[in-house]
């Protein structure tokens, strides 16, 4: 039976996506889907695009900073540029770029009734029809609907309780915290390798976590 194998916010820890590639052991057969926020804040960005060329079946949705650097790229002037941004879009080989360009924003498995996406959804509006600047980026909804970071609405609800739909199953991350976060209808697996954590997977149709600790806290 194939396996789909969702792995949180890698962050450029290299060093423990191939521990936990090694300790998953993706077959021939199984697909991997990253939840974007492949770069930045961690130890070594390109080496995680070297380990994505070992894997023979893989997707990687959008995340917010490769929304940021596409939007660097592109001079949409959507998105808040940052100095690691710059910095890192100066190292980026022409291959990291395109496999940037390639990421869609959502990836739905229509047999397992699960959609994959960085950050979340607003509940009231179809998951299909929103934007990158949202799905990206949405940890909490304030009283207006509208999506915020838990930065900007500390007592805001994670839009994750608001997420009353049967289907689709949702699988995302972004929103670090210490423990996978899992409700019904949605699993949060985000466990913030980067700050000293743990890097998740979550292997389906089993339902299984699978986890590796973070090699040193890279992130203060």
């Amino acid at each position: 039976m194939q396996r789909t194998i969702a792995i949180g916010d890698v962050h450029g820890c290299r060093a423990e996506l191939e521990d936990l590639l090694a300790k998953v052991s993706p077959g021939a057969d199984d697909r991997v889907v990253f939840l974007g926020d492949l770069v930045n804040r961690g130890p070594d960005s390109l080496g995680v695009f070297d380990v994505l060329a070992t894997l023979k079946n893989w997707t990687c949705v959008l995340g917010n900073h490769e929304w940021r650097l596409l939007s660097l790229r592109g001079g949409d002037g959507k998105a808040k540029i940052r100095a690691s941004d710059k910095e890192l879009a100066q190292k980026l080989r022409p291959g990291d770029w395109d496999i940037i360009a390639r990421m869609p924003i959502t990836f739905f498995d229509p047999e397992l009734q699960t959609v994959f996406v960085h950050g979340g959804f607003l509940p009231d509006t179809p998951w299909q029809t929103q934007p990158a600047e949202v799905v990206t980026r949405i940890q909490v909804v304030d009283e207006q609907g509208r999506p915020r970071k838990r930065s900007e609405c500390p007592a805001c609800p994670p839009w994750a309780d608001l997420w009353h739909h049967e289907t689709p199953f949702v699988i995302y991350g972004h929103t670090p915290r210490p423990q996978v976060d899992a409700r019904p209808p949605a699993r949060g697996i985000d466990t913030g390798c980067v700050y000293g954590g743990h890097l998740t997977a979550y292997v389906l149709p089993e339902g299984r976590l699978v986890q590796v600790p973070a090699r040193e806290k890279y992130v203060l």
